[in-house]
């Protein structure tokens, strides 16, 4: 470890060298950053190595206000200017340009602006289904991770991980599409593994359908990106600490200090420690800590540097198995058959540590009011120690189980049926535990127009993306099987399995799949991107927005150690170019309402998934295989009515996915298919000040999928796996006397998601989940306050992450309280 955060110290100071030579060019040139009502992104982070920090950051807070209503309503459009800009550094305070703060909208998401200048419209005149998570969203209902918060967001699922690969972190599914890797922080690529708090967010943002154009390869169900809290002129110092069910201790820090009229610091800090209410022996310590720097507030050439640090040391839960009751027509879950919603089926060996580090610099420079200039550089550096116990009940142990000899029914903890059995030494004990050190580097630059030929008003964009990420792995082995689970009763305390490094049991080294016995595994991903695209203004409501990335992806992976003799080291490359289009007509009758129709491509290529899977390309059948591709057909209208308090969304989309890439469950290897999947279907959404003190936020899903292809006949015609065909999410809370000491707000909502399939064939198969939660706090002045949060009060058994074979039982009833303070 100490070598690791050597190497990290040495990475970032050289990251900060080039980025001041590039960008800057003389140390003594004025920087400036942004207000800090504007979200941003990208930021350098200033890095820290001294763990000392972590003592002052027990206490923090989720955002800048407790109750945070100010939101911006940009000026109206200049003649000169066709459209509202991302974050231009003239609309800020301190400006000649008015500025304009609208009280009351925290819910109503309409302008708000996405933090990514790739994307310079807000969110009413992006023509793309888009939701966005609030901050005062995520305050109400005291949201602790990027999982809670996405659980208002339809269309989203969550995976356990996969086979021998053991990935477990944030593993997410949008429309029913692979987006493990489409998670972005202040629009650059997170390529870590881990779970991620939410101490550092602004708000989180959804952007539906393929958007290959902006964040190159990938996205086939959509993009979520996350924009973090940055610095602003205002001095602010808010903590707060929550406590509750399962143990459960959180505090959080923010801290923003004016240095200057043009200047200023800000902190984040948590640390959060709990068990899992309803699941036994699973648990989670973590703390982070977010400082940011911004330099020149309001002046025309901005900068803002951040450092990102984030630890946490866990149990994985990998659930429980999906069985198929004899006589029965699909396959469950155990737990739907009487066994306990807390049963555990890992071992005391199971841990998952992470050590994620991000250092972002954000550059922006206002040529004059119709050209700005980006550029976004990030380096992340990421550490994993991880070791998992799979559960497997196969045919034997469901016959016992259902047959009334329940003591032999036994669950096999390391695999696949017929092999998973942990009989001997040297058996499929998958997932593996091992080590992985990834690091990455990505540089964003980018060019935001606004002009006129002839009578036409164009807003153009255009730049490139380069990014790098290469990953490490050591596999570890254990000398001894693990044992038997009872079904019933199974019990973690399995002793010492005698866990060494490959290398050094290279015979009895557990084998990866198709890919024989190899004790390290290294490959890297590089990626050259160029994008353009031009929206055009034919009047003042009509405009047609279009254009094109290129990319070229090459992958490397290599395979080596173990018994060479009898498992050769192996070493696979791959180059794909690839070419996605895009293009929308949008109608804009005024500022409250804008119509469009976009047709969008996505490409993920083969080895895409270069930190987050075991194997992201392999020999053999299916080796190099085509780039999966989806094309994206939607028409949808937005409106922001009564007076931009509520906004409202619809739309109709078609998502077509071909040469589909799928995880297996066993091994965890990608693999490619001529299968093409199709997933149709309506969205609705609704989110602001219905009444004075009454907020709302709604959304529905309304889906129909389907497998149009597939080499395996009786999958045609098959529902796509993880894909519900109604799900919807209602959050509403009322403040009453706001302005008295005996004020109080009450909220509560429900997350309801259909029945899905688990597998393509449409034989096993996840019950419908239904989550009731409310809210209440009260506010003894403008400093401080309570709250108590109320999760599944119902204490219903729901299943909150799904793979092929494995389902993972959601937290039981739940109760938080939190007290802040804010000045």
């Amino acid at each position: 470890m100490t070598e690791f955060v050597g190497k990290q110290t040495h990475f970032i100071k050289t990251l900060l060298r080039m980025f001041l030579i590039t960008n800057i060019g003389i140390p003594e040139c004025k920087i400036t950053c942004l207000n800090e009502e504007v979200p941003v992104t990208g930021s350098l982070r200033t890095h820290i190595t001294s763990l000392s920090v972590a003592g002052t950051l027990l206490m923090s807070s989720q955002g800048y206000a407790a109750d945070p209503v100010k939101h911006e309503k940009k000026p109206e459009r200049k003649p000169e200017s066709p459209t509202r800009h991302f974050e231009d550094p003239t609309d800020i305070e301190g400006s000649d340009v008015e500025h304009l703060t609208v009280q009351g909208h925290g819910f109503n998401t309409m302008h708000q602006s996405l933090g990514l200048s790739r994307m310079p419209q807000d969110v009413m005149h992006t023509p793309q289904n888009i939701n966005v998570v609030p901050q005062a969203l995520m305050q109400q209902q005291n949201v602790k991770s990027l999982d809670e918060a996405l659980r208002n967001v339809p269309g989203v699922t969550t995976s356990i991980g996969e086979g021998a690969g053991g990935m477990n972190g944030d593993q997410f599914l949008i429309r029913g599409f692979q987006a493990q890797n489409d998670i972005y922080e202040d629009g650059l690529r997170d390529f870590g593994v881990y779970s991620r708090d939410s101490f550092n967010f602004e708000n989180v943002s959804v952007i539906k359908g393929p958007s290959s154009e902006v964040f190159g390869n990938g996205t086939t169900g959509g993009a979520i990106n996350m924009v973090t809290k940055t610095p602003g002129l205002k001095n602010h110092y808010a903590a707060d600490f929550s406590g509750g069910s399962g143990s459960y201790y959180r505090g959080t820090l923010d801290v923003n200090q004016k240095i200057n009229d043009s200047t200023a610091f800000r902190i984040t800090g948590m640390g959060d420690e709990h068990n899992v209410v309803g699941r036994d022996y699973i648990f989670s310590h973590r703390w982070g800590v977010a400082p940011s720097l911004a330099f020149g507030i309001g002046k025309r050439t901005t900068l803002i540097l951040q450092y990102m640090h984030q630890q946490e040391n866990s149990v994985p839960d990998f659930g429980v198995p999906v069985v198929t009751k004899p006589g029965a027509k699909y396959g469950q879950p155990i737990t739907e058959y009487g066994i306990r919603r807390t049963n555990w089926y890992g071992t005391d060996n199971d841990q998952n540590a992470t050590n994620s580090n991000m250092e972002t610099a954000r550059f922006s420079f206002k040529l004059n009011k119709h050209v700005t200039f980006y550029d976004d550089l990030r380096g992340g550096e990421y550490y994993r120690s991880f070791a998992a116990s799979k559960a497997t009940c196969d045919t034997t142990c469901v016959n016992n189980y259902f047959n009334g000899d329940a003591s032999k029914a036994l669950v096999a903890r390391s695999g696949p049926v017929g092999a998973g059995a942990g009989t001997g030494a040297g058996t499929y004990m998958a997932p593996l535990p091992y080590e992985q050190t990834s690091w990455s580097v990505q540089n964003v630059g980018s060019m935001v127009a606004d002009f006129h030929t002839s009578f036409l008003k164009h807003q153009l964009v255009a730049g490139f993306d380069v990014e790098r990420v290469n990953d490490v792995r050591s596999q570890s082995t254990y000398l001894k099987p693990k044992p038997y689970a009872n079904l019933v009763n199974p019990n973690p305390h399995v002793g010492n399995l005698d866990l060494v490094p490959g290398d050094m049991n290279p015979g009895g080294l557990v084998s990866l799949g198709s890919l024989g016995a190899k004790s390290h595994s290294n490959g890297y991903g590089f990626d050259t991107g160029l994008f353009l695209f031009d929206q055009i203004w034919f009047t003042k409501w009509l405009s047609v927005k279009g254009g094109f990335r290129w990319d070229r992806w090459q992958t490397s992976y290599n395979l080596t150690g173990g018994n060479v003799a009898k498992n050769p080291d192996q070493h696979f490359h791959d180059v794909t170019g690839v070419f996605n289009p895009n293009a929308s007509l949008v109608v804009t009758p005024d500022e409250h309402q804008t119509y469009y129709f976009t047709w969008a491509n996505s490409t993920t290529p083969m080895g895409m998934y270069v930190t987050n899977g075991s194997v992201p390309i392999r020999p053999g059948t299916n080796s190099f295989a085509s780039p999966e591709k989806a094309q994206l057909y939607e028409l949808g209208a937005k409106y922001s009515i009564l007076h931009d308090r509520l906004g409202l969304t619809a739309s109709l989309f078609r998502l077509d996915k071909g040469n589909a890439l799928n995880a297996d469950p066993v091994t965890g290897e990608i693999q490619g298919s001529s299968d093409r999947q199709r997933n149709q279907g309506l969205e609705l959404s609704v989110g602001g000040v219905i009444l004075p003190g009454w907020n709302v936020s709604a959304t529905y899903a309304l889906y129909d999928s389907s497998t149009t292809s597939s080499a395996t006949k009786a999958n045609r015609g098959k529902n796509v796996q993880y894909v519900p065909h109604n799900q919807a999410t209602l959050w509403s809370a009322y403040s009453a006397f706001p302005d008295k000491p005996y004020n109080l707000t009450m909220g509560g909502g429900l997350t309801w998601r259909e029945h899905v399939w688990l597998n393509a064939a449409n034989t096993l198969r996840a019950p419908a989940n239904l989550d009731f939660s409310a809210m209440i706090s009260h506010r003894f002045n403008q400093h401080w306050k309570i709250s108590m949060n109320g999760y599944n009060l119902a204490n219903r058994l729901n299943y909150q992450s799904l793979f092929s074979n494995r389902s993972t039982p959601s937290a039981g009833r739940m109760f938080l309280g939190e007290v802040s303070v804010a000045y």
